[in-house]
């Protein structure tokens, strides 16, 4: 359980420091930034305290929120997909879910892809209308959220391949 712990924690500091100090500073055409500190929400274990996982996403958006000064917006849009995951892990596997057997190293490429991109894609479109917040510029914040959401899906599945551990 330590062990689990002290991962989960590592992958907590790492992903706000790889976010703040490298990420953020990404910005291709005005549109494309990656946001993968979200993969701690969505590798974050199933059987663990649901409320833990709420709170330690807005102290997750929070802390990027302090890196890019955004008022809020990473917090908020955190502790939404860290609510709704159940429903994006229920779509995207099933009974797996419902038995609470997901392994993310063992799970097939397209439910894996159908989870991260639900959790992006809401992520991304609730940070762009929190960051922008005027319906009369709905066309910039669906650029933005198409075009951030296909980068940082592509990181995401990259890096889980990357550092996934290999099952023989």
């Amino acid at each position: 359980m330590n062990s689990i712990l002290s991962i989960h924690t590592v992958r907590f500091i790492v992903l706000i420091l790889l976010q703040g100090l490298i990420l953020n500073h990404i910005n291709f055409l005005g549109y494309i930034n990656p946001y993968i500190y979200i993969l701690f929400i969505a590798l974050y274990p199933i059987k663990n305290n649901r409320i833990a996982l709420i709170l330690l996403s807005f102290f997750l958006g929070l802390a990027i929120d302090f890196f890019q000064d955004t008022g809020g917006a990473h917090a908020g849009a955190s502790v939404l997909i860290a609510y709704a995951r159940p429903i994006f892990l229920k779509f995207a596997f099933g009974a797996m879910f419902e038995h609470q057997i997901i392994k993310f190293n063992t799970v097939e490429f397209g439910s894996k892809l159908t989870y991260f991109t639900l959790l992006t894609v809401t992520h991304h479109f609730v940070l762009f209308t929190l960051e922008i917040f005027s319906f009369s510029r709905i066309i910039l914040i669906l650029e933005k959220t198409l075009y951030s959401s296909i980068f940082t899906i592509i990181l995401s599945i990259i890096l889980t391949i990357i550092f996934s551990k290999k099952i023989k």
